[in-house]
């Protein structure tokens, strides 16, 4: 399949790593301009199709394409040089390899990584419509939560899937803290616990995790905040919370380095 570049022009101004003294930006707008170089009608760039052993055994799709820059982010280097990396597949060809993938591995189950899987929604509407239909149990949906929460419509849409659950991954505590570990503006800090709003109001099938129980990356205190907030959302997702420590990926320490953060080795204690 030919590589096949969207409309948008990568420019320096196109944000890449958090460095020290970046300007914030607004992770709307970096969805609409992402989508123009990772999307192309129903069309969506990859790089590999492949199993991995989480979730008891999966079938991936690894995208690009994010609109975040976490700085403890752990995928290639496509989210950065998303111009440089991947193919263009329709819901139907990335169906077809997560398939053959799956039965080669034995497994029932399927998901997207590498990106920010709800870039693209025509594409991941019509690959979940396949999955739908299929001989298969469970698809994951791993999500920032930016796309979900300022559109309420693709929330429903996706709630429809009964065998889609929705994992979303908070990155902070403060919006201080996500600015400072994200790079997008403080006031998208909101987005995501909107979007966790929008799956109960739609009954979709879902979990949250969060980047809290390595104390290198969240402090006590900002964990309180965080377990906080989320329970005046609803109780019950304090209870059921995902609580991940940093791994150290080779790209996840040039990302951390990029943004002047030396992390100690292994993780010893935590909270």
């Amino acid at each position: 399949m030919p590589e096949r570049l969207g409309s948008e022009k990568v420019t320096e101004e196109y944000p890449r790593f958090i460095v020290p003294g970046f300007a914030p930006f607004d992770p709307m707008d970096l969805i609409k301009r992402t989508e123009r170089i990772v999307c192309s009608g129903n069309q969506r760039k990859y790089t590999n199709f492949y199993a991995t052993g989480v979730y008891g055994g999966i079938a991936t799709g690894y995208t690009v394409g994010c609109c975040f820059r976490c700085i403890f982010c752990w995928v290639g280097l496509g989210r950065e040089y998303l111009e440089k990396h991947g193919k263009f597949y329709s819901p139907e060809e990335a169906f077809d390899q997560l398939s053959q993938v799956a039965r080669k591995s034995g497994t029932a189950k399927l998901r997207i990584s590498g990106a920010e899987p709800t870039l693209g929604k025509e594409h991941l509407l019509g690959l979940l419509s396949l999955v739908e239909e299929s001989m298969f149990k469970l698809f994951i949906l791993e999500t920032n939560g930016v796309y979900f929460g300022i559109d309420d419509n693709y929330v429903k849409q996706v709630s429809k899937f009964k065998k889609v659950h929705v994992r979303v991954s908070l990155k902070a505590g403060t919006p201080e803290d996500f600015t400072r570990k994200t790079g997008a503006k403080p006031e998208a800090f909101e987005i995501p616990f909107s979007a966790i709003r929008n799956l109960i109001k739609y009954g979709a099938r879902f979990h949250v995790a969060a980047m809290s129980a390595d104390p290198r990356i969240m402090s006590p205190a900002e964990r309180a905040a965080l377990l906080m907030k989320l329970h005046g959302v609803d109780p019950g997702l304090v209870k059921g919370l995902e609580e991940e420590i940093v791994d150290p990926y080779e790209t996840t320490l040039l990302r951390l380095e990029k943004a002047g953060h030396q992390l100690k080795w292994p993780l010893t204690q935590l909270c």
